[in-house]
């Protein structure tokens, strides 16, 4: 099931985006705050079955943002239903 993002606030300190499936049902949401030098990542989806979707869609997301502020500390905190994923290639936390 393809999800997306759908804006609910966004300005130039953060973002706050709802994730929807394709129904347009939302099914988590992800905020991103940014401070000075560091960039804060948290997210959560309810849906287990779109968790690998969840971190194809944040991660070149995340990377897009960084572009834009070169040296930024990304610190990031996502879940999907009650587990932390990584964003990275390592294994999903139990």
């Amino acid at each position: 099931m393809p999800i997306f993002f759908s804006p609910e606030v966004i300005t130039p300190e953060y973002q706050v985006l709802n994730v929807i499936d394709a129904k347009n049902k939302g099914v988590g949401n992800v905020a991103f705050l940014f401070a000075e030098k560091k960039l804060y990542v948290y997210g959560i989806l309810e849906e287990e079955e779109v968790g690998a979707d969840f971190r194809d869609l944040v991660t070149p997301y995340i990377k897009g943002l960084a572009k834009a502020k070169p040296g930024l500390d990304i610190l990031a905190c996502l879940y999907v239903g009650c587990k932390k994923i990584k964003l990275n290639d390592e294994e999903e936390d139990s």
